[in-house]
């Protein structure tokens, strides 16, 4: 069929879209390694981090003993006197998480940045967009996939819980001190195995995500003859190409505009030329431009009889919105119809007259 995309994206596709971003990454893996990381360095560093905070507590509470009562004014120093070794027992915990969070990345995608994807795209504000992204299939497999996560990771937390409630309920009875180690041990090992189950999880939505990339990444073979043509020219041939091509793709469009009816302008920096014909789910843009091009439109408009509308919102967002050949979006809708009945109205003419 034609247009199907079924060839491997060529090394430029591939470049191109890691300049925009679109890699293949998996944030359940970037999760799974962090969380199995802390895990594993907190229970590293968990006997002197709570020996840190008794000792905190301690030093603490033995210096707001020797002077006045605990106040308001030395609340302070009590606090800061347990948070202090709190931070410093915590410090190999945050390093380790920091460190896992960029290695995980780094052997995703590389060490590349992709500066592009910084750059502020007005598109992302678009609300029909972002409506696509929450109810589109995408939004549905990634919600099939959190439940299915949840289920998964719950269930294996409970097949390590079940067998132990006998044993919890023997350490009725024994020391605080003792009960936390115990509890500590229980809870850092049923962690674990959650951890190795979501990392499991993040490996399978890794190559799920490179699928799903390199899918969309697919081309045409007409796309790749024009990749190819366009490799073995040198880059002023490639420039002039762009530029005539450019240059036709306006006089045509030029062309078109008096069989518009009408023309929405600025009324001096855009002009936007539409055109409804029966049965037609929408009016189309036949031409639109700034400055200079939307003077010219203007211009041949005029001389072709061609009505011309001042509505600068309306112009604007035709001009942002909707090519050169597209028909209008239905956002737009009421708007143009307002514009094209009054033309209508003014000329005495319908559009099936047109």
């Amino acid at each position: 069929m034609a247009g199907e995309k079924t060839e491997k994206p060529t090394a430029k596709r591939r470049a191109e879209a890691r300049k925009k971003g679109t890699v293949a990454r998996s944030q359940d893996l970037n999760g799974a390694s962090v969380l199995l990381v802390g895990i594993i360095v907190l229970g590293m560093v968990g006997p002197d981090l709570g020996q840190r905070l008794a000792d905190g507590m301690r030093g603490s509470l033995s210096q707001a003993a020797l002077s006045d009562p605990v106040q308001q004014n030395n609340v302070g120093g009590v606090i800061l006197g347990v948070l202090t070794p709190a931070m410093v027992g915590l410090a190999p915990v945050i390093a380790a998480c920091a460190i896992a969070a960029i290695l995980i990345n780094i052997s995703q995608i590389g060490f590349k940045p992709a500066t592009e994807a910084l750059k502020p795209d007005p598109k992302r504000l678009n609300p029909v967009t972002g409506a696509k992204n929450l109810f589109g299939p995408n939004a549905i497999v990634e919600t099939a996939k959190g439940v299915i996560k949840i289920l998964v990771v719950g269930t294996v937390v409970l097949m390590a819980l079940l067998p132990q409630l006998p044993q919890l309920a023997g350490l009725v009875g024994i020391s605080p001190i003792e009960l936390s180690a115990q509890m500590a041990h229980q809870i850092r090992s049923i962690a674990i195995r959650a951890g190795l189950v979501y990392m499991l999880i993040g490996f399978l939505d890794y190559f799920y995500q490179r699928y799903r990339t390199e899918k969309s990444l697919k081309m045409d073979k007409q796309e790749i003859k024009d990749e190819a043509k366009g490799q073995d020219l040198p880059a002023e041939v490639k420039a002039a190409l762009r530029r005539r091509q450019m240059q036709q793709a306006r006089a045509r469009m030029m062309a078109d505009v008096p069989m518009a009816d009408v023309v929405v302008t600025n009324p001096t920096h855009y002009a936007v030329a539409l055109k409804y014909e029966s049965g037609s789910a929408a009016p189309i843009v036949l031409a639109k431009g700034m400055d200079h091009i939307a003077a010219k439109i203007r211009e041949i408009a005029a001389e072709a009889g061609v009505p011309l509308v001042p509505d600068p919102p309306l112009a604007r967002s035709l001009h942002k919105m909707v090519e050169v050949g597209q028909e209008i979006p239905e956002d737009l809708f009421e708007a143009v119809a307002a514009v094209l009945a009054h033309v209508y109205r003014v000329a005495r003419r319908s559009p099936l007259a047109a």
